[in-house]
Order: C-alpha cells, then structure tokens, then sequence
C-alpha cells in the first residue's frame, strides 16, 4: 500500500504557502484542514491565534503522499529537525504493538489515544532520534 509510510513535515506558522508552493512545481490536488476546522474540546481550546494555521495537509499525486502541518506545540521548532513519518495501521492491536515497540526508550510526546480524526493516534521519537507519529484508519 503506497500510504503506508508517509513523511510529515511540520512548518512554523508557513505551512499553507508551503504547500501551495509544493502543489504548483509538483502537481497534484492537495487538501488543508485547519486547527479552527477541529470540533471544539473545552479540554484542549485552541488559541484564536492557531485557529487559521494547518492542523493537516496532504498533497497526493500519482499514488503518493506528502503530509505537513504548522507546528504548534511548546516545543522549539527546528527547521531541518521538523520532517517526521507516518504510519497508519488497519487494526487497533497492530497500531498498538508498534507503537510500543518503537517508541521503546524513547520520548513519548503524546501516548496512543482517541482522536476525531483516527480511533488511536500517537507521537514519539524513538531512541534514534527519528520522529514518528502513528494512527489507526478509521473504518
């Protein structure tokens, strides 16, 4: 499956002009979801100033997937650090056992958990340093 791995790259406060600038030299038909776009969470609010910032993006072409989102987090952001991958899953169970397995000795940013957009999504990078971010498809 062409989907099964895809980089991510993460962008700060740009992302939309990135990937418009992809699109035109690369083709293809993208899509931009916004944080404004996700149901609102009185657990987790997002800040008005975030609200017009990519939470997700995708570029397909030909069979192939670039992802990429405006970085958000209190963590720095580091241009040349802010390429990670992705890896989505068809079942719970091997989401779960990957996700384990990889992100064994390293820094988990955020554990396995119900999303509205995937029934199980995590973020870690793993002892190597290589940034990775797991998801169950939703069915």
């Amino acid at each position: 499956m062409s989907d099964w791995l895809v980089p991510y790259i993460m962008f700060k406060g740009n992302c939309e002009a990135a990937v418009m600038f992809y699109q035109k030299v690369l083709g293809g038909e993208s899509v931009i979801m916004r944080f404004g776009d996700m149901p609102p969470n009185p657990a987790y609010p997002v800040p008005e100033e975030h609200k017009k910032l990519v939470m997700h993006a995708e570029l397909r072409k030909d069979g192939h997937i670039l992802r990429f989102s405006d970085y958000i987090t209190d963590s720095a952001f580091v241009p040349g650090n802010n390429i990670s991958f992705s890896l989505e899953f068809d079942t719970k169970e091997e989401t779960k056992a990957t996700f384990a397995a990889l992100a064994e000795g390293g820094t988990i940013e955020m554990e396995l958990q119900e999303t509205f957009f995937s029934p199980l999504y995590g973020k870690f990078t793993d002892k190597f340093g290589v940034m990775w971010q797991l998801s169950c498809r939703p069915h």
